[in-house]
């Protein structure tokens, strides 16, 4: 039983998913998202609110990019997809609080949360398979 309480309570202070990413933005709590993907993920869609930090320029650009004392939640395509937990630990490395987003982008975009491009927000709606269709979370 402890053993799975640890396991649990440590996936919960390390992983974190879309609704609740989204519910922390709207009630204005201080974390920056970023979005690990490459220049072409990022121009095709990202998620509102996200800084562009390529995995592979974490470890230069971090400190540039993000505040130290600022927790950072990461992620990147979605569940058939590493680079999140790539972009995490990088982001620890760099000494960062950090969470991955569960689902990444995939998921973000399929709940119907806010996505932009370079030209502006695109309008999404929720997959009824993902997330409830008229509202943030699903409650669980």
């Amino acid at each position: 039983m402890n053993d799975a309480v640890a396991h649990f309570a440590a996936r919960l202070r390390f992983e974190t998913d879309p609704s609740d990413v989204r519910a922390a933005q709207l009630a204005g709590d201080r974390f920056v998202l970023v979005d690990s993907r490459g220049d072409a993920a990022w121009r095709q869609g990202r998620a509102t609110g996200a800084v562009h930090l390529p995995t592979a320029r974490i470890t230069a650009e971090a400190a540039r990019t993000i505040p130290a004392d600022v927790p950072v939640v990461v992620y990147c395509w979605g569940p058939g997809c590493n680079g999140g937990t790539k972009a995490a630990l990088a982001v620890a490395q760099a000494g960062y609080a950090v969470r991955e987003m569960l689902g990444g982008f995939e998921y973000w975009a399929r709940e119907g949360m806010p996505v932009e491009t370079d030209d502006g927000p695109v309008a999404r709606v929720a997959d009824p398979l993902t997330a409830p269709v008229d509202a943030v979370s699903c409650a669980c």
